[in-house]
This record gives structure tokens, sequence and C-alpha cells, in this order.
């Protein structure tokens, strides 16, 4: 069972979820004036905003959050953020890429490459381990949105390579570069997604054992409980007997 995936969904069962919701809101945000400085303020227009508030939306972030962060692009008084990604290895070889937005290079670089030390994990350069993952798009759907076959149909028309579905979710896969189209065709048919994002998919996965995989965890949670941070990205999997362990401990 491919392990970051399921362990963050565990973290957010076990999180305050009040405060994981306004981090979540914060970076939502901060991705939207970003998309907006860098491009045209018209999500029609500009095709990064538009993913932006495509994902926004489907973690029912409140239009008024959506809008100010537009306008704070707009105003010319919001921070210079810049892109950097940075990459590395967990506990037991696994392979993590870390994606984050800051105004301040040394403060992110520094809680970063602290959050790997105290794990056991080690900070790589850039290009170290991205050959290891592919850019994609992720659509997820709660179960209510319709049956397997259902989506299934509707996500091959929109445009999606992959679809996988069981008792929680429906999970679309499609190109990177065709994600913003997928979701907006997707919406129409089955409604406003659980959740759309860009994410770097493992192409080559490694087997944990229990105490790498706690390490793992914890230190994914670090790396997104940091402001800068916008996502983490990790190649491991682990047994059902090993997450059952974890999702009671």
């Amino acid at each position: 069972m491919a392990g970051h995936s399921q362990f963050k969904n565990i973290m957010h069962r076990k999180g305050r979820q009040d405060a994981v919701r306004a981090k979540m809101f914060s970076k939502l945000a901060r991705e939207i004036t970003v998309a907006t400085k860098v491009g045209s303020p018209d999500a029609a227009m500009n095709a990064r905003l538009r993913l932006a508030v495509q994902a926004a939306r489907a973690e029912n972030m409140p239009k008024d959050n959506i809008e100010r962060a537009i306008k704070k692009a707009l105003g010319g008084d919001s921070e210079a953020y810049e892109a950097i990604r940075y990459e590395g290895y967990a506990p037991g070889g696994v392979a993590v890429m870390v994606e984050a937005l800051t105004d301040n290079r040394n403060r992110t670089g520094g809680a970063v490459r602290a959050a790997f030390a105290k794990y056991g994990g080690n900070l790589g350069s850039t290009g170290s381990v991205a050959h290891m993952f592919n850019h994609a798009g992720e659509i997820a759907y709660d179960p209510v949105a319709g049956t397997a076959d259902a989506v299934f149909e509707a996500a091959i028309d929109a445009g999606a390579e992959d679809v996988q579905s069981d008792a929680y979710r429906h999970l679309i896969t499609c190109s990177f570069d065709s994600l913003g189209t997928v979701a907006g065709a997707l919406e129409e048919k089955l409604g406003e997604a659980q959740s759309v994002k860009a994410v770097w998919k493992p192409n080559l996965t490694t087997q944990v054992e229990e105490g790498h995989a706690e390490a793992i965890m914890k230190m994914i949670a670090a790396l997104e409980d940091d402001d800068d941070v916008q996502n983490v990205f990790a190649n491991f999997e682990v047994s059902d007997e090993v997450l059952k362990k974890l999702t009671a401990a």
C-alpha cells in the first residue's frame, strides 16, 4: 500500500482540524497570490491561477478569501515569493520532494534541512530524486459523487488517464498539463471535487518497515507544518499490517 497518501489521511484525522484548516487556507491563498502576480488576474487567461482557485474551492475555501488573495497581488503590497523545490532522502532510502513558496530562501532552506536531519534524513541537491517521480494531476471525489463505473466514464470523457475507486474516494489521475481542463470538465458532470492537486507521483517505490515508516511520517508532518512548505511527496510503501499499527497508535 502506498504510504504517503495513507499517512496524510491519518495525520489529518488525528490533527487539530481547525488549525490544519487555517494553515491549509493560508497556503492556498499564498499560491493564488503568486499565481495572480506572475500572470493575469483573470483565471480564464491564467492557467496557474485557474488551478489554484480550483484547488481552493475543492477545499471549501470561502470565496471572500480567494478574492482577497487576488486583490492582495493586484495591490502590489504582497511579499515577493519564489518557488523552490527541495529534494532528499528519508530513513530507509525513501525519496522525498518538498515544494515551497518563500520570501526568505535562507529561512526556508534551514527549516527544511533541520526537519530532514531531525528524523534521520538527508537533504540532497536539486535533481537528486526528481527522476523517481512524474509530474501529474490528481482529482479526488467523495464516493457519493457516483458509482465507480459512472466516475470512470466521466473521467475518461474528460481526458483523464486513470481512475482508482474504493470505499473512501474516487482518485482520478491525469497529465499535469491537462489538470485544469480535466478538473473543469469533471466539475460540470460530478460537481466540485474533494481536492484538485498537482502532484509528483513516484515511478519507483521503496518498501519500508515500521520503524522507518514512523520516522518518515513524523518528518513529513514536520515539513508540512512549516508555513513556507506547500507540498511534500515521498515514494515509500508499507504493508497493511504496519499501516494498521500506525493507525492505531
